[in-house]
C-alpha cells in the first residue's frame, strides 16, 4: 500500500528477455500435497461502497512449460500457493460485491505469475500489518498486498517489484478545508494503518510542521479512510497513487486529487527471505505475461496502466531508510 515498512540486490529480469540470475539459497519448503496455512477469518472487509466491480475472470498469464523450470525443486508443480491480501485496498485487492472473494488487480497478476509457473492459489484475507510477520512465521507462503520495496522489509522477506507506485493526497471535492499537501501542518489526514504514509506523517510532524503537527487518524482499513473523508470526519487522506486516484474515480465528484503523486517506488510480491529462487521464478514468469501482453491487459482492466514497469525483480536494489 504505499504499504511501507527494510538492501540487497536481486536478480532482475526485463519483459523481453528469457535470460535471467539466481541466487542458489533455498529452504525446504513443503507446497506439495496441498499446505496451506491455518485458514484465517475474513476481516469483513468492503469494498467502500463506491460501486461494484466484476467478479474475477479467470486470469489469462502464459503457458506453464515456458517458465516453470525455473522453479526451485522445493517447490513442485501443482502445488497450492496460499498467499495472504489485506481486502480493503480497491482496486488493488478489495472483496467483490459476494463479501467473500478477493479480487482487485494485485490478484489477477499474481494468479497470472503463478499459472505461468503451474501453481495454483488460494488467497486468504488477513490485515495488513499482520501480513509480513505471518509469512516470516510460517502462516502464510506469499503476501499480495500493494507492499512498497523498502531496505527494511528486504532485511526481513524477498519481494519481486512489478509494479509502481506513489503517495496521493485526496481531499473532498474543491478542497473545501484549503488542504495544502507541500504544508499539511494543523489538518487532520486519515491513512491505513501500517503503511508509507502514516510513516510519511510522522516525519512531517518531526519537521516542517513540528510546531504544528499532522493530525493523523489512523484506521486499520482503507475502505474506512475514504469513508471518514467522504463524511468530512478529516480533512484529506493519504494513500497510494492507484488506490488514491480510484477512489477519486468511484465516487463521481465528491472527491479530488490535490498535489502531485510523491515518492514513487516499486511494489512487491513478498516471500520468506530465504525464497530468493523462488522469487526469481516469479519475476520471470512476470516478465512471460508482459511479453505476451496479459500483464499490460490486466493493467488496464482496472485503469492502471501508467504504474507498468518494465523490468521485474527479486530483491532489487532501493535506497537505504
Amino acid at each position: 500500500m504505499s504499504r511501507r515498512l527494510g538492501n540487497r540486490s536481486g536478480a532482475s529480469i526485463r519483459a523481453r528477455s528469457s535470460r535471467y540470475s539466481a541466487t542458489r539459497r533455498g529452504w525446504p519448503m513443503v507446497l506439495a500435497g496441498g499446505l496451506v496455512a491455518s485458514l484465517l477469518a475474513g476481516c469483513g472487509a468492503t469494498s467502500l461502497g463506491l460501486g461494484t466491480s466484476e467478479q474475477q475472470s479467470a486470469t489469462t498469464g502464459c503457458s506453464s512449460g515456458g517458465v516453470q523450470s525455473a522453479l526451485p525443486s522445493t517447490v513442485q508443480p501443482g502445488s497450492t500457493i496460499t498467499v495472504a491480501s489485506d481486502a480493503s485496498y480497491e482496486p488493488n485487492e478489495f472483496l467483490a460485491p459476494d463479501g467473500q472473494t478477493i479480487i482487485g488487480m494485485d490478484i489477477d497478476l499474481l494468479r497470472g505469475a503463478l499459472q505461468c509457473l503451474g501453481l495454483k492459489v488460494k488467497f486468504q484475507n488477513a490485515k495488513f500489518d499482520n501480513i509480513l510477520p505471518g509469512i516470516v512465521g510460517g502462516k502464510y507462503d506469499m503476501g499480495a498486498s500493494s507492499f512498497t520495496i523498502t531496505a527494511a522489509r528486504l532485511r526481513q522477506v524477498t519481494m519481486v517489484s512489478y509494479f509502481s507506485a506513489g503517495t496521493q493526497w485526496i481531499t473532498q471535492k474543491g478542497n473545501p478545508k484549503k488542504f495544502n499537501p507541500t504544508k499539511p501542518c494543523g489538518h487532520s489526514v486519515g491513512v491505513q494503518t501500517g503503511t508509507t504514509q502514516a510513516d510519511e506523517i510522522a516525519a512531517i510532524n518531526k519537521g516542517v510542521c513540528k510546531s504544528d503537527h499532522v493530525k493523523p487518524v489512523v484506521e486499520d482499513l482503507q475502505s474506512k479512510v475514504t469513508t471518514d473523508l467522504l463524511a468530512g470526519k478529516v480533512d484529506a487522506m493519504a494513500a497510494d497513487s492507484p488506490v488514491a486516484l480510484y477512489a477519486v474515480k468511484k465516487t463521481g465528484d465528491k472527491l479530488q486529487a490535490v498535489g502531485d503523486i510523491t515518492g514513487s517506488a516499486p511494489y512487491g510480491i513478498v516471500l520468506p527471505k530465504s525464497q530468493d529462487k523462488f522469487g526469481v521464478a516469479i519475476a520471470k514468469a512476470f516478465a512471460a505475461m508482459a511479453t505476451n501482453g496479459s500483464y499490460q491487459k490486466i493493467l488496464a482492466k482496472w485503469g492502471q496502466q501508467s504504474g507498468a514497469v518494465e523490468m521485474f525483480a527479486a530483491n532489487p536494489a532501493v535506497p537505504n531508510d
